[in-house]
């Protein structure tokens, strides 16, 4: 077996800086691909990613390979950290920049001070719904190909943590935010939730995933030529577990 690929079977651990418009499933394919290519054999491996991102969103994507695979649920319950631009006084169906801005409402009784108010209730655990472009299972299906064919589901509410919400600048109807939370939240319904609050429509404009547990892009990693896309590092997965 080509020792590259025997590398990756053993379990390795690659940081991914994801840019807009790849879905991470898609990012997960090109690096199997590319580990393949390089191999003498076409011989299958495990690979997986510990934590979806949205193809909106950019930042950082763990990406498990082999052993390591089996790690997959321990670094999702890590605490994530965030930063992104909520946009006021508008909705979008999908709660971001992926589909079109609806239901314009007024932001003219918005001032910092409310909006620094109202982040307060934003800690601590709360309930919110998914959003109804997501990749949450009901019924068999995924709720945003429910979404797409305009039918309605229901959607149970969910209680996430959210261990620290700040407010970063203020230049409405944008606002830039800081954000550390549990396993489960959904930063679109944060946005959502947040213009409810004000009194107005909301939506998240762009995010970042910044952190994951101990795991950021800055770590001390390799960068692996992977693509000319988006950056890879391989991370010394054995000085961690």
């Amino acid at each position: 077996m080509n020792q590259n690929l025997l590398k990756f079977k053993n379990g390795k651990i690659l940081l991914v800086d994801k840019p807009w418009g790849w879905t991470s499933f898609n990012i997960v394919k090109k690096i199997r691909s590319s580990i393949l290519n390089d191999a003498t054999t076409k011989e299958n491996f495990k690979i997986g990613h510990a934590g979806t991102l949205d193809p909106f969103a950019t930042g950082l994507l763990i990406v498990l390979t082999g052993k390591y695979t089996k790690k997959v649920n321990e670094i999702q319950n890590y605490k994530k950290i965030y930063t992104g631009i909520i946009k006021l006084g508008c909705e979008t169906l999908s709660s971001d920049s992926e589909t079109e801005e609806y239901n314009f409402s007024s932001i003219s009784h918005i001032t910092p001070k409310l909006i620094k108010k109202i982040s307060k209730k934003f800690l601590g655990e709360i309930d919110q719904y998914p959003p109804l472009f997501s990749a949450l299972k009901t019924k068999g299906k995924r709720l945003y190909e429910y979404a797409r064919k305009g039918i309605k589901i229901v959607r149970k509410s969910r209680r996430v943590k959210i261990y620290k919400f700040h407010i970063l600048k203020i230049g409405i109807p944008y606002i830039k935010f800081f954000i550390e939370c549990g396993k489960g939240t959904y930063i679109r319904s944060i946005a959502k939730d947040f213009g409810k609050a004000l009194l107005s429509g909301a939506y998240l404009l762009s995010l970042k995933r910044e952190r994951i547990g101990n795991f950021s892009m800055n770590c001390s990693s390799i960068e692996l030529k992977i693509s000319k896309e988006f950056p890879c590092y391989l991370f010394d997965s054995i000085l961690y577990f």
